[in-house]
């Protein structure tokens, strides 16, 4: 097998692991934990087959089921692995085993070796001969290390094991061991050659490339990032050549998509960024492998059709969105007064409150959208009745502003990664009011009927048909 395999993380969940499997005695405990799975076709970076894993729950092994353990070994009765093995059949789910291992310990052992096997060949005359069976070590220093089983006899490391939470933490081999390209090395004086490593590793998504989207696409390949994925249908105009980063007056009046343009200017920095780009619609199946093989989406569309599938996605694949946001009004009526210029960058990810219960999407206006896109003729039919939000006037756009709010939402990136902030340096929902000199934190509660942020039932469920659940 030569197709690349993730596990993704909450946080919550690797707390609940670390409470639970550590203890002052030293010696291994273990647990379980059932995992969602993504199936990406086609990764757009390597053209393979790529697997993603989602967790799910935690379920600890009773203390009265471990048969034998100390610092070098555990052993415990099957008996709860084949109610896992059920409870994952009857979910369409899949079981990892995670133990400890002590400091410096993220390997598998001989003795890994000898029993994993025996656990796949249970779970697959159990289960079926398709089971896989993934394997997890969480050692005293905090590292993780993966593989999966395939079969008793054939098994492949994970590439990468990514924790999302207020913080995002990467585990994959030689994390740690590069030197910083002579580019870099300033960066890396302020924080570490860490970061810089975790970024090239990273698959990053720009849903939007407006005035927003844009700049958060020629900033991310000077922190480091090499892999950019762009999602636009629309074609450069004249009226962006005021905030559209890499756009040229040429570009506008040939119509050029803006996806290319940007991958023109990320190509022409000649400092490896491979960029992939998708003129069309997010929900368009096109563009569904590459949402799902991102690590990180930043979310730069105006419009609330976008905005509502975003919402889903972070839940469904416990992928972190950085969803980015300018409002500007001005009051006409006599002079130019200013009423409202915010800049608003709100991370989604479990168990962050969600964009409809911020009331940052209005489930009217997306629905307008989607039928102006889909159904060109009713939309016309049901605009002209009122039944529909119609497009008002263009929103005022400012390119000091539409830059500033993208190099916040990479600052949040880059605090979630390395913690320049400090402890509880993660702002779930920031409001730069640049009219009034003010930085806000606003909070927002969960409405308690809401499917996606009040509840965990669709945290980490990956792939369903219709894609997300969505009709």
């Amino acid at each position: 097998m030569n197709n690349q395999i993730s596990l993704t993380l909450r946080e919550s969940h690797l707390q609940e692991l670390r409470k639970s499997l550590w203890h002052s005695d030293g010696k291994e405990k273990a647990a379980y934990l059932i995992c969602g799975e993504v199936s990406i076709q086609a990764d757009p970076w390597t053209s393979m087959p790529r697997k993603k894993y989602l967790s799910v729950e935690v379920i600890p092994i009773p203390d009265n089921e471990i048969v034998s353990h100390s610092p070098q070994h555990i052993t415990w009765s099957t008996d709860s692995f084949v109610r896992v093995l059920k409870l994952a059949q009857q979910k369409n789910l899949t079981v990892a085993i995670i133990h400890t291992h002590g400091k410096n310990g993220a390997r598998f052992s001989e003795q890994d070796d000898v029993n994993e096997p025996d656990l796949v060949q249970l779970a697959q005359n159990r289960n079926g001969q398709d089971t896989k069976l993934l394997s997890l070590i969480l050692t005293a220093d905090g590292d993780l290390v993966g593989r999966c089983w395939f079969n008793p006899k054939e098994y492949q490391p994970l590439d990468l094991i990514m924790c999302v939470g207020d913080r995002l933490q990467l585990h994959y081999p030689e994390r740690g061991n590069g030197i910083s390209s002579p580019i870099f090395q300033r960066q890396a004086l302020a924080f570490g050659e860490a970061l810089t490593q975790d970024l090239s590793t990273l698959r990053i998504g720009i849903v939007g490339c407006g005035g927003t989207g844009s700049a958060v696409a020629m900033l991310l390949p000077k922190l480091g990032v090499r892999q950019i994925a762009l999602f636009d249908q629309d074609i450069v105009e004249f009226t962006n050549l005021n905030r559209l980063h890499g756009a040229t007056f040429n570009d506008a009046q040939e119509g050029l998509p803006k996806v290319e343009v940007i991958r023109r200017s990320l190509t022409d920095l000649g400092i490896g960024v491979e960029v992939r780009t998708y003129r069309a619609w997010i929900n368009d199946p096109m563009c569904q492998d590459a949402l799902k093989t991102c690590d990180i989406i930043f979310g730069c569309t105006d419009d609330h059709a976008g905005r509502l599938l975003l919402n889903r996605f972070a839940y469904y694949y416990l992928t972190p969105i950085f969803d980015v946001g300018l409002a500007i009004e001005v009051d006409r009526s006599e002079t130019l007064r200013m009423q409202a210029l915010d800049g608003r960058v709100t991370t989604l990810i479990p168990p962050n409150t969600c964009l409809l219960c911020r009331e940052i999407i209005n489930p009217e206006q997306a629905f307008g959208e989607s039928l102006k896109r889909e159904q060109p003729e009713e939309y016309k039919r049901r605009k002209e009745e009122a039944y529909v939000i119609g497009e008002g006037n263009p929103s005022p756009a400012v390119v000091l502003f539409t830059t500033d709010v993208a190099n916040m939402a990479i600052q949040e990136l880059v605090h979630r990664l390395q913690g320049f902030r400090g402890k509880n340096g993660a702002i779930a929902n920031r409001v730069k009011k640049y009219h009034l000199r003010e930085d806000r934190q606003l909070g927002a509660s969960a409405d308690v009927n809401c499917p996606l942020c009040s509840t965990d039932k669709l945290w980490g469920k990956g792939d369903v048909e219709p894609f997300l659940g969505m009709v």
